[in-house]
């Protein structure tokens, strides 16, 4: 368990600490549920009206609640980002290794940085280039001429296939795959033909990937992974994608090959982007988005058909195959409308 001073908060934060300096505090809560020891804040206006109840130790608010606070109040522009660097000061979760263990497979040629940990059962390839500070889970699986740069962290069974690349700073999930083979196949009169995946996957610095997510190596070119990128868990990303700077991707999204992603997007969770399309930078999509054609403006972009009773829907399906038809009846009666004005 860590502890902090606020003085120590007030510098994390930038803030202007109101109150004890010297108080301290062990973790984040939630405002409802904060005790004595802990520090919590307020993003939302709304529950400004329970701050006078608030329980916690410190309180992160905006200028326009200090007054609303009857303990110690840490004002900072944003209470959100504050939460989030006070989160990572206080964070205890354990490193994914310690030291390189024994049973590691190292490449007897595989370049390893400073302070460099591998996990147990760890594969590291010939040809691979591990950075200082990179931390390899136990189980991983690093292929040949890899790289991985300064600082870069890979929890537990990562997979990184051969010739990839990840920047400095990173920090890739548990049963993320990085690398596999794109799905390109020709047919030949019935037969499929595989089509070798010739490209690698290029990732930036200081990008997140979660959980199980896969990313595909390109055909020709690379898949392109910019700075600043987060792709949670279970993400499908084909073959030659690229994702712009910033960009934010959660749960289940799914994006077919060769699309081109904007920078500072915001994708909706399970959403599907169709294949060879284009999507401007600043584009937000709304979950379970499916979007079959390129985005050129910025903007925020929906579909689908929200839940609706079981009833509902079956109206509305047996409405949406008779829409040809009542388009049809419509054009006529303007037609028939049209044909009387100018009689």
């Amino acid at each position: 368990m860590k502890t902090l001073t606020l003085a120590e908060l007030a510098t994390i934060t930038g803030g202007e600490l109101i109150g004890d300096a010297n108080a301290t505090v062990t973790m984040v809560a939630p405002m409802d549920k904060a005790q004595q020891g802990h520090v919590t804040f307020l993003s939302n206006p709304k529950y400004a009206k329970h701050l006078a109840d608030c329980q916690a130790t410190l309180v992160m608010v905006k200028e326009a609640q200090r007054d609303l606070c009857v303990g110690n109040a840490l004002v900072v522009t944003d209470p959100y980002v504050a939460f989030a660097k006070v989160a990572q000061a206080l964070d205890t979760t354990p490193k994914p290794a310690v030291g390189i263990a024994p049973s590691a497979v190292i490449a007897s040629d595989a370049i390893i940085g400073q302070n460099v940990a591998i996990g147990a059962n760890a594969v590291i390839e010939t040809g691979v280039e591990l950075g200082d500070g990179v931390i390899v889970g136990a189980g991983c699986f690093i292929g040949k001429n890899a790289k991985l740069g300064n600082n870069t962290k890979l929890w537990a069974n990562v997979t990184v296939y051969h010739e990839v690349s990840l920047g400095s700073d990173c920090l890739i999930q548990s049963g993320a795959v990085i690398g596999s083979d794109g799905f390109g196949y020709a047919n030949d009169n019935g037969e499929w033909i595989k089509i070798p995946q010739l490209g690698s996957v290029r990732i930036g610095n200081r990008v997140e990937i979660g959980a199980c997510t896969t990313i595909d190596r390109g055909a020709l070119d690379d898949t392109i992974i910019e700075d600043n990128v987060i792709l949670d868990n279970q993400l499908q990303i084909a073959h030659n994608v690229q994702i712009g700077y910033g960009t934010v991707m959660p749960g289940g999204t799914i994006v077919a090959g060769s699309t081109k992603i904007g920078k500072y997007c915001q994708i909706g969770g399970a959403s599907v982007l169709n294949g060879h399309i284009e999507i401007a930078d600043g584009v937000a999509i709304t979950g379970m988005g499916m979007v079959m054609r390129s985005i050129e403006e910025k903007g925020i972009y929906s579909s689908g058909i929200p839940l609706q009773t079981n009833k509902e829907w079956r109206r509305t399906a047996t409405r949406v195959h008779k829409i040809d038809e009542m388009n049809k009846r419509l054009k006529a009666v303007e037609k028939l409308l049209e044909d009387k004005t100018d009689s």
